[in-house]
């Protein structure tokens, strides 16, 4: 004999689609996070290099980002010439 009180408690479980849905979405809100998270560090990073002076100096060759890139990226470590360099060894 099914308990009533237990089966409005406790909803039917979930079909296949339905779980499989849910878990995408889920992936999807901690890639989302982990991407803030970076992101955060990276904004964090700037502004500790803002306060040392040596906000846009390239890290790799010591020479001066452009203005530009800054603003587009503002805590971009590289410039464009590193930053392209950099993405053509990644590949």
């Amino acid at each position: 004999m099914r308990d009533i009180e237990t089966e409005l408690d406790h909803p039917k479980s979930k079909g296949l689609g339905e779980q499989a849905i849910d878990l995408e979405d889920d992936e999807a809100l901690e890639g989302i996070g982990l991407a803030a998270q970076k992101e955060a560090v990276l904004l964090q990073t700037a502004l500790s290099r803002i306060a040392d002076g040596t906000y846009g100096t390239c890290q790799n060759c010591g020479k001066r980002i452009s203005d530009a890139r800054l603003r587009a990226v503002l805590y971009t470590m590289l410039c464009k010439d590193c930053a392209r360099a950099a993405q053509s060894d990644a590949a």
